[in-house]
């Protein structure tokens, strides 16, 4: 099980979004009413969203946002790592 969740993971937390959904779908809709939300954030924040179904069953509380901040972390460096590896592709 942790090769594929790695494997997962490398090819796109999208992706691992996706295969979680098909695998639980019970436990993404325990976390979420509708499905506008998890599909704004498989869209936009992925690595946030993966995270906040993971401890949402349980309540959010203590270090769950610490963790939850981690995980924005993540996708804000996700998205500001493409734009500086692609900066000299530019025209100055």
């Amino acid at each position: 099980m942790c090769c594929i969740v790695s494997v997962l993971l490398m090819l796109g937390p999208r992706v691992a979004i996706l295969v979680w959904w098909l695998l639980q779908p019970m436990r993404w809709s325990s976390t979420f009413n509708t499905f506008i939300w998890p599909l704004l954030g498989a869209i936009f924040l992925p690595f946030a969203t993966m995270m906040y179904v993971l401890v949402f069953p349980n309540g959010i509380t203590g270090l769950d946002w610490l963790w939850l901040g981690l995980a924005l972390v993540a996708d804000i460096a996700w998205y500001s790592g493409g734009g500086y590896g692609n900066r000299n592709r530019l025209r100055r």
